[in-house]
């Protein structure tokens, strides 16, 4: 509740016209976090080492000039 307090507080100093932009940026506030879908332990937590290990692959020659631009070389 002291932040709410602090807000309020602080808001009172303000002119109208920045109280009208404190209005408007707290409705976007509450409008993006409204449309965002709570955030789960499991979805904050990332992979380790290793996840993609034999999903994906390189080629051998992936380091070999390329035969299109052999006349540039």
């Amino acid at each position: 509740m002291m932040i709410e307090t602090a807000i309020l507080k602080n808001l009172k100093k303000l002119p109208e016209s920045a109280k009208q932009a404190v209005l408007d940026y707290i409705e976007f506030l509450v409008n993006r976090y409204a449309q965002e879908p709570p955030k789960t332990e499991k979805a904050a937590k990332r992979g380790g080492l290793g996840i993609w290990k034999d999903k994906i692959w390189m080629s051998d020659d992936f380091d070999e000039p390329l035969e299109d631009l052999k006349d540039y070389m």
